[in-house]
């Protein structure tokens, strides 16, 4: 029996896998459309990039569920295909999977606004991210991650919703920008409120993704190793995104410049590291080697 990823990270850092996004665009996948619906139309590109990261050395990959709630899948008419979508999402993760492995159940956010920023209300968001969880642990995943959270309430609606239906474990990612006062979401949530409040919530790891360089990053574990006693994740950016004269989207840190912090982020007290945006297998597979050079007597 395999030690599960709680007691795993208790013995060295576990290394979760890069974007998925843009792998799949450089497969095919049109500018603008979801790819959830590649789980029922493309299940063999998608495999292949989960593939591609575990053979890179990802102990963790992240099902292509990112935008799978209803209310997020309801912008393009799949509302209905949620359950579907988000199972598919998981069984192909679990099947690309090789022994000794784990699947993460990816939930972004729902895009839409709580009250009164907006129209949605707690009950909306726990509902629609309990029909995702349901539908995520069907599909063989290992634990939850609610990520690329920008509202601290929608990350506990988040929490609320998987732990209604499954007893698996949650872990939740919030996404910081950076300031000479320190780390806060879009709606003001500092790291360490954000970090001690979902700790309370009942998440089983906190921690930070996107947005941040790798260099920035390390700042941010700090601040997040600092407020709460579970174990803290760190997926970055890398670097900002640059638009190219072709309309392709690029990012300002080389492979070089990204792996330089990385074992900062390890020693300011992370224990699951993976990338965000622009990162990709090869970004992966040097972390890979910079961690278990980092662990080696």
């Amino acid at each position: 029996m395999i030690p599960s990823l709680l007691d795993l990270v208790r013995t060295r850092t576990v290394l979760f896998d890069g974007a998925l996004g843009t792998e799949l665009m450089a497969r095919g996948l049109g500018p603008g459309a979801p790819p959830e619906l590649w789980n029922a139309e493309r299940p063999e590109a998608v495999k292949e990039v989960h593939a591609a990261y575990f053979e890179a050395g990802a102990d963790v990959v992240s099902t292509n569920s990112f935008g799978g709630t209803s209310l997020k899948l309801a912008a393009h008419g799949l509302e209905g295909r949620a359950f579907e979508l988000n199972r598919a999402a998981a069984r192909l993760a679990r099947a690309a999977a090789p022994a000794g492995r784990y699947v993460a159940g990816s939930m972004g956010p729902t895009g839409k606004f709580l009250k009164p920023q907006g129209p949605a209300t707690e009950a909306d968001l726990v509902a629609a991210y309990a029909e995702q969880a349901r539908a995520l642990a069907d599909g063989g995943v290992d634990v939850f991650l609610i990520e690329t959270q920008y509202d601290l309430r929608e990350a506990f609606a988040a929490v609320r919703g998987a732990q209604s239906v499954s007893p698996l474990p949650v872990f939740v990612t919030m996404t910081f920008n950076s300031f000479p006062r320190g780390y806060f979401t879009l709606m003001g949530d500092s790291a360490a409120k954000s970090a001690a409040g979902l700790e309370k919530a009942g998440a089983a790891a906190v921690g930070a993704n996107c947005t941040l360089t790798s260099e920035q990053m390390v700042g941010c574990v700090r601040a997040l190793r600092a407020a709460t006693s579970l174990p803290v994740i760190a997926q970055a950016n890398a670097g900002k995104p640059v638009a190219g004269a072709d309309g392709t989207v690029g990012y300002s840190q080389t492979l070089e410049d990204y792996l330089r912090f990385v074992p900062g982020i390890v020693s300011a007290g992370a224990g699951f590291v993976g990338g965000c945006c622009g990162t990709n297998p090869a970004y992966i597979r040097a972390m890979a080697r910079a961690i278990h050079r980092e662990e080696e007597p």
